[in-house]
């Protein structure tokens, strides 16, 4: 089974619709930040939303050209990093959460883009 086809195809669809509703969201989240918070919550909700706004189209416009699972796997990282960096700011500056997990999503994306470049230059 090539990776375009069967179960390889629905997990690259869902990263494409995960990457959709990331860009999506990411609005409300901006539109959130400009009208409803001020100081530091606004900052760091718009670096939240346009973190998940560029990243949700980077799944959306790349999953589209997926050939194996080295890109498979970065896509994966980069979503996975994007939820974890992005959702720690939005729980530490809405609900008082933790911000414990925003290195590890940074880190989580750096990797994601890291295995992109590798799968470019193995083309």
């Amino acid at each position: 089974m090539g990776i375009g086809s069967g179960r390889n195809a629905r997990h690259i669809g869902g990263l494409v619709a995960a990457g959709a509703l990331l860009a999506g969201l990411s609005v409300g989240l901006s539109a959130y930040a400009a009208h409803a918070v001020d100081g530091d919550a606004r900052a760091a909700l718009q670096t939240a939303a346009v973190f998940a706004f560029g990243h949700g189209i980077a799944l959306v416009l790349l999953g589209r050209a997926v050939r194996g699972t080295l890109e498979l796997v970065s896509l994966a990282a980069l979503l996975l990093g994007t939820l974890l960096f992005a959702g720690a700011l939005v729980s530490r500056h809405l609900f008082a959460g933790p911000a414990f997990f925003a290195p590890w999503g940074g880190l989580l994306t750096m990797l994601g883009w890291l295995l992109q470049a590798v799968a470019a230059l193995r083309r």
